[in-house]
């Protein structure tokens, strides 16, 4: 039997390595532009969800372009982002970038309640501005996040809808929510998550937890509310609650966080818009 060197082994192990990198480098990248489309078509079918307008893989595109009329990316101040396409958003990053936010408020408000910063206050009338660094570090992050808008025509009626992403028990979760032309009425929703336990959290995607968010609103008396996911039900003539889902007080906590922390900023886009759309 021939005996090869180590050296023979080793160049023909590594050339080896190299060919099969190569190829499969090769095939991701033929393979990339495919798998960019097939999510868009994902999107697609999950923003037509979120206006109640059912379709598949194959028809997703031809109904979006038939019912999207307009789409377009916003930042905080409700400004559109003239050189920014609304399928390019990562939503992952947006949700760091809220974190981040919500992370340093935390920090500002720990601050405000420590007993040196209370005697500060009391001492020599301290005060924190809006030059801080904690706070400039919020303008910051704020002034780069990136909000993705669709507005879709049925009928006479617009609706416009507006992008999720958050956390729920096990991994991500997200979706999309469609408000009526009021910009207070909530018209639909579409949640989607990737572990969440079947049959508790998992509920999120059905039509049954989605269809309570119908006609719930957003505002009252000009003030942010959102809409909460309760514990334990919602009383009758509730505006701002849907019921919560059995055994998965986590998920459904998370679904609640996600719509505040997501539509707060389109805040200012809203309050720009409504007079427009009333």
């Amino acid at each position: 039997m021939k005996q090869f060197s180590n050296i023979y082994v080793l160049m023909f192990s590594s050339i080896m390595v190299i060919i099969v990198a190569t190829l499969l480098s090769f095939v991701s990248m033929k393979l990339k532009p495919r798998q960019i489309k097939n999510e868009e078509i994902e999107q697609m079918k999950n923003i037509l969800a979120s206006v109640n307008i059912e379709c598949d893989t194959k028809d997703a595109e031809e109904k979006f372009n038939m019912y999207i009329n307009e789409s377009y990316v916003i930042n905080i101040h409700g400004d559109t982002l003239e050189d920014i396409e609304v399928f390019s958003v990562n939503m992952k990053k947006e949700l760091a970038k809220i974190q981040k936010i919500n992370a340093l408020k935390d920090k500002l408000v720990e601050k405000k309640k420590s007993p040196l910063s209370k005697f500060m206050s009391g001492i020599f009338n301290f005060r924190e501005t809006d030059k801080s660094a904690t706070e400039s570090e919020i303008l910051k992050i704020e002034k780069i996040r990136q909000l993705p808008v669709y507005i879709c025509k049925k009928g006479e009626r617009n609706y416009f809808i507006f992008s999720l992403r958050g956390k729920g028990l096990w991994g991500p979760i997200w979706g999309y929510l469609s408000l009526e032309g009021d910009f207070n009425t909530v018209y639909g929703t579409y949640f989607g998550h990737e572990t969440e336990t079947p049959g508790l959290g998992a509920v999120i995607s059905t039509a049954k937890f989605q269809s309570q968010f119908q006609g719930k609103k957003l505002f009252t008396n000009l003030k942010f509310v959102s809409v909460n996911v309760v514990k334990g039900g919602t009383e009758p003539g509730d505006l701002h609650g849907v019921d919560a889902i059995s055994g998965s007080t986590v998920t459904s906590a998370g679904v609640e966080k996600m719509l505040y922390d997501c539509l707060y900023g389109y805040i200012e886009f809203i309050n720009k818009q409504s007079v427009d759309y009333e």
